[in-house]
């Protein structure tokens, strides 16, 4: 009985997660992973998504956005 809450659980964070952003996407698809590995069954779901990229930084000096001439 408990193992069938779980994957019901898992399978309603998956529906959900098709509707969201990216990140929020992602978090989802491991909750869903847990909740399966709760019920009792391995995860046999994988996002398909490439993992999201560092923003990029770049230091800011002279002649850049966001510095003050003198």
């Amino acid at each position: 009985m408990e193992q069938e809450f779980y994957l019901g659980l898992a399978s309603r964070v998956r529906t959900i997660s098709e509707r969201a952003d990216p990140f929020t996407r992602r978090r989802l698809l491991d909750l869903a992973k847990r909740y399966d590995a709760k019920g009792g069954q391995a995860s046999r779901f994988t996002s398909p998504e490439r993992p999201l990229p560092l923003p990029r930084t770049t230091p800011s000096g002279p002649g850049e956005a966001g510095s003050e001439a003198t």
